[in-house]
């Protein structure tokens, strides 16, 4: 397997790692996410600049943080994942922005509605995140649950894309 090249990006929610392979974007994580990259997974990636695919990932992420973008246009790898979690993570690009599902919608969608849980595990390893958009998913009665990258982050995603949730006043969206 290639090495993967990576490159840091600092969005408004936090530093970011962004992750290619020569078949598309690989990863996505915050730093320091549940389920990211260990330092020791890393060892063998290349930090880099000036790779278009990053590059590309790195101004649609701009442009999405700042209201401009809706949808991703970049070529994706989920190899990483189970044959089942690629099918989980492909169900979630068709969440439209500004809208959720709930892990038993997807576990529907996907012809499988007792692998409710299954799903959910493969929600939370999304490699990729915000460009397949797993903060999407709520739980069945339409509550935040968990996010790999902090649930405060999750409430500020689905802010940015106008979700009609309500969001607990309680939790600063971009705490300190």
């Amino acid at each position: 397997m290639t090495p993967l090249l990576t490159q840091q990006w600092n969005s408004p929610l936090g530093p970011m790692i962004l992750a290619a392979s020569d078949l598309g974007l690989c990863g996505v994580w915050f730093e320091g996410q549940k389920h990211g990259p260990s330092v020791e997974r890393m060892r063998g990636w290349t930090s880099v600049t000036g790779h278009s695919l990053l590059q590309d990932a790195s101004a649609q992420l701009q442009a999405y943080f700042a209201g401009d973008l809706k949808r991703f246009d970049l070529p994706l790898d989920l190899s990483a994942g189970t044959t089942f979690q690629q099918s989980v993570w492909r169900a979630l690009l068709h969440i439209p922005s500004g809208h959720s599902q709930s892990y038993g919608d997807l576990a529907r969608h996907l012809n499988n509605p007792k692998a409710v849980r299954a799903v959910g595990a493969a929600v939370g390893r999304n490699p990729v995140s915000i460009i397949v958009p797993c903060h999407r998913i709520l739980g069945g009665g339409g509550q935040l649950t968990g996010y790999a990258g902090g649930l405060w982050r999750k409430q500020a995603l689905l802010k940015i894309e106008g979700h009609p949730i309500a969001l607990p006043t309680t939790v600063a969206l971009f705490p300190e």
